[in-house]
């Protein structure tokens, strides 16, 4: 796994009231479902820097009310084909 540091001020957390590990899997969240909402990476891709299994990124779109739902045919059949 690649570690990845980000330096951020301290005032950072204190405005979310959130410790640095929380912020951090929070920004993992956020930018899972940012570049996931703009169509750049997949669902499976984006629950894994998520650190999350696919049901628990689909619960965490569902409360950011992201769709989840354009199907991309290809994509289906790739998926289908798998299991």
């Amino acid at each position: 796994m690649t570690t990845v540091a980000i330096d951020l001020p301290d005032e950072a957390f204190s405005a979310l009231k959130r410790p640095p590990s929380e912020f951090a899997r929070r920004m993992r969240l956020a930018a899972a479902i940012h570049w996931y909402a703009r169509s750049e990476i997949s669902m499976e891709k984006a629950a894994l820097i998520a650190d999350m299994d696919r049901a628990d990124f689909l619960a965490a779109l569902a409360a950011e009310q992201v769709e989840v739902f354009d199907v991309d045919m290809d994509s289906l059949r790739r998926e289908l084909a798998r299991d």
